[in-house]
């Protein structure tokens, strides 16, 4: 069930290709893409703090690691 700041499916359709790849085979499994998108969405919706994010999106400094990957890799 697809939550009030979450992408729909046919919208990550469209853009799961953009993204870099989920696991680059070093270290530990990396979480989905679709996940931590999902997180840095609801953080940019509410407004809040990230270390208010919902547990359900993973870490908060692992949300926000990600975004700031992407951020500066201009994705």
């Amino acid at each position: 069930m697809l939550r009030r700041h979450e992408i729909k499916d046919q919208d990550w359709e469209r853009i799961q290709g953009l993204l870099p790849p989920e696991n680059t085979g070093e270290g530990r499994p990396s979480k989905p893409n679709r996940v931590m998108l999902n997180g840095m969405l609801w953080k940019v919706k509410t407004g809040a703090p990230w270390r208010d994010l919902p547990e359900r999106f993973g870490p908060w400094k692992t949300v926000y690691s990600r975004f700031r990957l992407w951020s500066k890799d201009d994705l």
